[in-house]
């Protein structure tokens, strides 16, 4: 099963859980070989480089799919826009998109350099877009989804006991990350209590309006 790794803070929990739950050396190389950012990956599955990942959900029209996700409730400071000239993430394709269904303009910053700023930015002006996306449709947003193009029932069952919060992150690891992104140990911590990664029925929903404004907006 060749596993790609959106190389973000936002999927740690998933990748600690990983770690200690593949048993394959083999695998485990290839999982983090195979790490990149989103719309890049959203690339290596299209062509099938890659047999499951956490994909866009812009990119996920029409795939196979587990329930789980990348998902906001409220805010989530690693998906920002700084208003003023417009300028697009090369790194999210969904996040470019969510911005012009909300009508706003600016520079849209994601991931690990969205959370950074935020943080190290307190006086400057951001807009966060899973808030604005929450008090427009009462609605989460799903930033991602869990998809495969092969070998369902293996990740189905690598998947089945993932739980947010049973996932401890050793402190080295921790470490590592805050080391590699500039935000601090506290900072990374506070931040992974605003992610969720469980699709039910208000998230189904919420993935569908979102397809349904990017095809009214003309994105493939």
């Amino acid at each position: 099963m060749i596993f790609a790794k959106i190389d973000f803070i936002n999927l740690l929990p998933v990748h600690v859980y990983l770690k200690k739950r593949v048993q394959s050396s083999q695998v485990k190389s290839i999982i983090n070989y195979k790490k990149s950012y989103p719309a890049k990956i959203n690339k290596k599955f299209k062509k099938s480089k890659v047999d499951s990942a956490f994909i866009s959900s812009i990119a996920s029209r029409g795939e196979k799919k587990l329930d789980f996700g990348i998902i906001a409730r409220k805010d989530v400071q690693s998906v920002i826009l700084i208003p003023g000239k417009e300028k697009a993430d090369y790194q999210s394709e969904t996040s470019n998109a969510l911005a012009k269904i909300l009508n706003l303009n600016g520079e849209v910053l994601i991931g690990d350099k969205a959370l950074k700023f935020f943080h190290e930015n307190p006086d400057v002006e951001v807009i966060d877009l899973a808030l604005e996306w929450k008090k427009k449709f009462n609605l989460p947003f799903v930033f991602a989804t869990l998809c495969y193009r092969k070998n369902g029932n293996l990740l189905k069952k690598t998947m089945k006991n993932f739980h947010k919060r049973k996932v401890k992150i050793p402190q080295y690891i921790l470490n590592e990350y805050s080391q590699r992104t500039k935000v601090s140990n506290k900072n990374i911590l506070e931040y992974l209590k605003r992610i969720d990664y469980d699709i039910t029925k208000k998230e189904k929903i919420a993935l569908k309006k979102f397809l349904i404004f990017t095809k009214q907006k003309g994105f493939k």
